[in-house]
């Protein structure tokens, strides 16, 4: 299982408990932060650096 998959599950799990024992309300800020934080770390690169994850990407890190 990659290290992605992993968080995803992870995630997953989170909202799903909070979804369970937490108000609607806060549930969806929750799986709004889980959404959110890797877009709007994404969105904080510059274009050099995106460009290299991209590059990153295709590869596969430490090839």
């Amino acid at each position: 299982m990659s290290p992605i998959q992993k968080y995803a599950l992870g995630a997953g799990a989170v909202v799903f408990l909070s979804w369970i024992f937490l108000p609607g309300f806060v549930t969806l800020l929750i799986l709004l932060g889980v959404i959110a934080a890797p877009v709007v770390g994404y969105l904080m690169l510059d274009p050099s650096q995106r460009r290299r994850l991209k590059r990153i990407r295709r590869r596969g890190i430490g090839r």
